[in-house]
């Protein structure tokens, strides 16, 4: 099981500032959950990560079942001895996929239609459906994207798998709605969101914790409904999850249709967001832990985060530049590696380039929720 404990509120905002305890080490809220997909944080070793300042990771327990398995991982003694990494480990319930591997590739949309570019006058009514992915009253139906076999997961199968996979935190199975579904498709959405959660919980025989998950989409009474609910139920810790609309505003009034009806002495977890932008937006409103796959993802095409904004580490500009990536950074690859250098391999296509791009983004992305966090103690948020 685990423990939160709430160091210091602030009484500027609803941010505060908190201890998460749990079997596999503690970490102080708020923080950046980096994403372990697969078991790993992409082109770093387990060390690695460590000297990014990271305490926590999230992995995929879909991809974990699909491979290596999660009966591999847990007679490996589970993820943390898996991956050789001792810090505080989630898993998510496979419900993203559910999005992602349905509507979200259809209609090649993400969680917030701002940051993507979508066919935005498809629409997501009742009774429409994605073409990869089925979605029945006891779980979802999935062609595997490695061999094409086809999968279920319901809401028991996701608890099973995540016990064998044996995170600190798990999270119930749900349907993470797309942005541009319609109302009455995401109220009988959440009203499956609401039966699995309770399955969920009716389902776990360990003493893992368990996070319920609020949907609702962008609509204000939705939001509500789901939050009360999930509230009302006895989940560990609370997960906000499915699409936030059009943009930050949508996100931020989410979160203050959300929150409210949430146990406040429970810790919250934002799914699937993280830009640097977004972070005090979200702190600010009550959000303890956030994952994204931002600093990863960007830093493996050659963008790195700095103090004096990003910096596409491909554009030649950069080959004649001996600068370390931020000056005000003291990370290992600031240290140590010029500009120039990361350029160079960046264009030869080396795998090392990418790596000392992560460690950086990591360490930066770190660095800065590790700022935010001062603020609030220090009562200037």
């Amino acid at each position: 099981m685990i423990e939160f404990k709430i160091l210091k509120k602030s009484k500027k905002s609803s941010a505060r500032v908190g201890i998460l305890k749990t079997p596999h080490g503690e970490v102080e809220t708020p923080t950046l959950v980096p994403v372990a997909t697969k078991a790993v944080i992409k082109t770093l070793t387990s060390e690695e990560v460590l000297a990014t300042k990271t305490k926590i990771t999230i992995s995929n327990t879909f991809h974990l079942h699909l491979r290596p398995g999660d009966d591999v991982v847990k007679k490996a003694g589970g993820i943390n001895k898996f991956m050789n990494l001792p810090v505080v480990t989630m898993t998510d319930s496979g419900g993203f996929q559910v999005f992602s591997l349905g509507f979200g590739r259809d209609m090649q949309v993400g969680k917030l239609l701002k940051y993507f570019t979508g066919k935005q006058k498809d629409v997501v009514a009742l009774g429409s459906n994605s073409k990869d992915v089925k979605i029945t009253p006891d779980g979802v139906h999935f062609s595997s994207p490695i061999d094409g076999r086809q999968l279920f997961i319901g809401p028991k199968e996701s608890i099973k798998f995540q016990e064998k996979i044996g995170a600190d935190i798990m999270y119930a199975f749900d349907e993470c709605t797309p942005p541009l579904s319609t109302w009455e498709y995401t109220a009988k959405s959440i009203e499956l969101t609401h039966k699995w959660a309770k399955i969920c919980l009716d389902s776990k025989k360990t003493g893992q914790a368990l996070y319920g998950i609020v949907q609702g989409s962008k609509f204000k009474d939705l939001r509500e409904k789901s939050s009360k609910y999930i509230g009302s139920l006895d989940f560990d810790g609370y997960g906000i999850g499915g699409d936030l609309g059009e943009s930050r505003k949508s996100m931020d009034d989410v979160l203050s249709w959300t929150i409210p009806n949430l146990n406040e002495s429970k810790p919250r977890h934002m799914l699937g967001i993280g830009y640097l932008e977004d972070m005090e937006i979200i702190i600010k409103k009550g959000i303890d832990t956030f994952d994204c796959t931002v600093p990863t993802h960007f830093a493996r095409r050659g963008i790195a985060f700095t103090s004096k904004g990003k910096l596409d580490l491909t554009k030649t500009i950069f080959l004649k530049d001996k600068n370390p990536l931020d000056k005000k950074c003291n990370c290992t690859t600031c240290a140590n590696y010029t500009r120039s250098y990361i350029c160079h391999l960046m264009k030869a296509g080396e795998i090392t380039g990418m790596r000392l791009l992560t460690f950086h983004n990591l360490f930066y992305f770190n660095t800065y929720v590790e700022g935010i966090r001062q603020k609030i103690k220090d009562g200037k948020l």
